[in-house]
């Protein structure tokens, strides 16, 4: 006797109702009594992307853009370095593009008509009756959520991940009046952020004024008034002039092989990060007594300057006191002054003015070098006397200062601004926007007609 076939029963509407109401114990927090919360899965088609070979894609604009990952998408904007004439996973336009692998949570709502994902993108389509700014705005609040999500040694989220997400549903009105409030709001946020960028922006060309000014006397013109000295005690001279320089040995002369533990007896080799990080903490090579004694010609003590000479070079630092004993590399160049210079003002001129100059005669092609002393040496400077280099430091370092702490005040600015948008977002998604009317109907009305 043939088996009968099981028939599965058709859900009434308030079962299907019931299914997709996220229960009150799993809701997130409070939203507007004619709000619901709802599976975020029940209200999208998610399509997932799928890898095309690179054989099948161009770079000549033939067929549909191909969307590779997160590197293709930056704060909503969209950027096309491949093309494929057979497509085989296609978003289109309105489906919001989320990057799910790798970089998670860039958000890129989509205004073409077709284009080719990779599994590195999911495309989130809402359904007809949603408004799909709602939607995106949704998504970039929960961003951060997404991301801690991610799991693995390239972090990754699943389909579930989304799908089962928690999603306050406002009445339709009431999604376009919070879209409206958001986009109101972030223009003026984005207004006060441009200002504040280019506030920001300015303080490398301010600096580089404030330095060539005090360089050629003019920041301290009302100084020699005062102290009745002339311009033209100002003398002209070469690097050769103010120090004694010194180029670590070469690279034969200090190997790895060389290195030991550090231990009561050992000397620590300086390197350029050293240097570059303004610091004495980097590194970690030592060398014996008896090799240091070999060296002792490019020995290093408290006072004296260190130079990179190699890939980053001019950057500048002086060896405070409390320094090990120790050597320079050969990536560094040590400079000892000479009387009619002082430190602060030689470390100024090298480091903000001469570095370009270095920069510009350095030897190499990969790999910058400092240039050859024959030629550094006959760099000019004009000297002004000690009392007058003294008060250029001084001024120097109270206007910097200052205008250090205006481009802090500009960064936290931006910072606050970040964060201001990410709370508009949190409150627009509990209803606290104040655009909610309660008299609206209640989102289940919508709702049933989704499902």
């Amino acid at each position: 006797m043939a088996k009968e076939k099981k028939t599965t029963r058709e859900l009434t509407p308030e079962e299907k109702l019931a299914r997709a109401l996220v229960p009150v114990e799993e809701q997130p927090y409070g939203v507007p009594e004619n709000w619901c919360w709802v599976r975020f899965g029940l209200l999208i088609e998610l399509i997932s992307g799928r890898d095309a070979a690179l054989s099948e894609c161009n770079d000549k604009g033939i067929g549909i853009p191909y969307i590779l990952g997160a590197s293709n998408i930056n704060n909503n904007t969209f950027s096309v370095e491949r093309w494929i004439e057979s497509p085989q996973v296609i978003s289109k336009k309105n489906d919001i593009l989320l990057s799910v692998k790798g970089t998670i949570g860039k958000l890129y709502l989509q205004q073409e008509d077709s284009i080719n994902i990779s599994r590195q993108i999911m495309a989130i389509r809402p359904l007809k009756k949603l408004n799909v700014k709602f939607i995106y705005y949704f998504l970039l609040c929960i961003c951060n959520e997404l991301q801690e999500a991610g799991n693995g040694l390239i972090p990754g989220i699943s389909r579930s991940d989304i799908l089962e997400k928690a999603f306050p549903l406002p009445p339709l009105f009431e999604q376009q009046r919070i879209v409206d409030r958001i986009e109101n709001l972030f223009v003026k946020l984005d207004e006060a952020k441009e200002k504040a960028q280019a506030v920001v922006n300015s303080f490398g060309i301010r600096r580089t004024m404030i330095l060539y000014m005090a360089f050629i006397g003019e920041l301290t013109r009302e100084w020699r008034k005062q102290h009745k000295i002339d311009f033209d005690d100002w003398n002209n001279a070469t690097l050769n002039d103010i120090a004694e320089y010194k180029k670590g040995p070469f690279g034969s002369s200090i190997t790895k092989a060389m290195f030991v533990p550090k231990a009561t007896n050992t000397y620590k080799v300086y390197e350029q990060g050293n240097a570059i990080r303004k610091t004495l903490d980097y590194g970690h090579y030592y060398i014996t007594e008896e090799k240091y004694n070999e060296l002792k010609g490019f020995a290093i003590q408290s006072g004296d300057i260190i130079i990179s000479c190699a890939g980053t070079i001019g950057e500048v630092y002086k060896i405070p006191e409390g320094c090990e004993a120790g050597i320079i590399n050969q990536a560094l160049m040590r400079v000892r002054l000479f009387s009619n210079i002082i430190e602060e003002f030689f470390i100024y001129y090298f480091g903000e003015v001469l570095k370009g100059d270095v920069n510009d005669k350095a030897n190499g092609t990969a790999i910058k070098n400092i240039p050859p002393f024959k030629i550094m040496k006959a760099m000019p400077i004009q000297l002004p006397p000690i009392a007058e280099q003294e008060a250029i430091v001084r001024i120097l370092e109270d206007i910097l200062s200052k205008e250090k702490h205006a481009q802090e005040a500009a960064e936290a600015v931006l910072a606050q601004i970040d964060t201001m948008k990410k709370a508009i977002l949190a409150r627009a998604f509990r209803g606290e926007l104040g655009t909610n009317d309660p008299e609206e109907e209640s989102a289940e009305v919508l709702l049933r007609q989704i499902i």
